[in-house]
């Protein structure tokens, strides 16, 4: 796979207005090229910043938000509509505010009165309409992704794919629950590594001074089991977008 590219911008705002703008200029060159995109949207402060940055720009209406589809990297596992879960606030943030076609968003199941043990049946459903989205030419039971938005904890944990924790281990299941997560809430659905890396494009977008030790590991080599954002790479591209406070720890000519 290729090196990652790396860009570095002074504060979250400028960040998330930056991401946004890239995210609207991929979009339009994907649709230009008559293809629907396929994107797989984050939550965290900052993947949602993105989202709102996107709703506030008139580049927006370039856009033809119909012909965009939309997958999630990961769920937290509450009830439908819980202002926690990555899907509400995603559409609180954008999806509400633009044409999107409903049979083109493909949000994780949610805790509908079935308690954690919910959580493997809605991976497993998660991990079929994958499978039925997937077309012969992506060679594999999960759609190719154009970009995949992650974002990454302190410890370098991304999706819900946390340091030494089951699902960092898997190699065959496309989309796995989580339970016991060290953050609540402590039940969670997310796609696996290997799903992550059939993506084209993985942009991996952290801000903070506290992520700036991982950032600095994850670019460095680190193993995937010790640092699992490591492991997230796209097929033709991967973007680490990042304030000046993530990437203090990485080599001064790589700092913005």
């Amino acid at each position: 796979m290729p090196s990652p590219a790396i860009a570095v911008h002074a504060r979250p705002d400028i960040l998330a207005a930056a991401v946004a703008a890239r995210l609207v200029t991929r979009l339009v060159d994907l649709q230009a090229a008559g293809t629907t995109p396929k994107i797989v949207l984050t939550g965290g402060g900052i993947g949602i910043a993105v989202l709102e940055q996107i709703r506030g720009t008139v580049a927006r209406d370039a856009v033809d938000w119909e012909r965009v589809a939309f997958y999630w990297g990961d769920e937290r596992f509450l009830a439908p509509g819980d202002p926690e879960r990555n899907e509400t606030q995603a559409r609180e943030a954008l999806l509400d505010h633009v044409p999107v076609d409903p049979d083109k968003v493909f949000p994780m199941g949610a805790d509908t009165d079935t308690g954690p043990s919910g959580a493997d049946a809605a991976a497993e459903e998660y991990a079929a309409l994958l499978a039925s989205a997937a077309r012969p030419e992506d060679h594999g039971e999960v759609p190719s992704f154009d970009v995949v938005l992650l974002g990454m904890g302190d410890e370098g944990h991304t999706a819900s794919i946390f340091p030494r924790s089951p699902a960092v281990y898997e190699t065959e299941r496309s989309v796995v629950a989580v339970h016991g997560c060290p953050k609540p809430p402590p039940t969670r659905v997310t796609l696996t590594l290997p799903t992550i890396r059939r993506a084209a494009e993985v942009w991996i977008i952290t801000t903070g001074e506290a992520k700036a030790p991982a950032v600095a590991m994850a670019l460095g080599g680190a193993g995937e089991v010790a640092i699992p954002v490591a492991g997230a790479q796209g097929r033709r591209s991967t973007r680490w977008l990042l304030d000046r406070p993530a990437a203090t720890k990485l080599p001064h000519p790589v700092r913005g």
